[in-house]
């Protein structure tokens, strides 16, 4: 057997190399592989059409619950305004009603401070 030279050497990387770009340029140019890369950007594109819908389904629930929190915020506002008003007018009421009970009591207190100063002035008028 005789050992392989120089010449013998390069040109069995150079056959590699060849065989190399021809089993490349065999695979770029297969139909088939273009199918698979077609089929791959599609399952891309459908995956990413998913992922939208999600995301779109994910902001209209955040922005529906964020509506209802803000109704039921204002019904809460709402309500506490009722109460705080309903309150008011009953504590007028009731300042009203003390306030006719205290006139009506020192009116009944007058009276009978007039019926004393009158039979004081009566005995008074007697003993002269």
């Amino acid at each position: 057997m005789k050992t392989p030279d120089f010449t013998d050497r390069l040109s069995a990387a150079n056959a590699a190399k060849e065989a190399q770009l021809e089993r490349a340029k065999r695979i770029a140019h297969d139909p088939e592989r273009a199918q698979r890369r077609k089929a791959r950007v599609q399952i891309v594109a459908a995956r990413n059409a998913r992922i939208d819908e999600r995301e779109a389904a994910r902001r209209a629930a955040k922005d529906r619950e964020t509506a209802e929190l803000a109704a039921a915020q204002a019904a809460a506002a709402a309500a506490r305004e009722a109460a705080r008003t309903a309150e008011e007018e009953a504590r007028a009421r009731y300042l009203a009603e003390q306030a006719k009970r205290e006139a009506a009591a020192a009116a009944q207190r007058e009276a009978i401070l007039a019926v004393r100063r009158a039979g004081r002035k009566s005995k008074k008028r007697k003993g002269r």
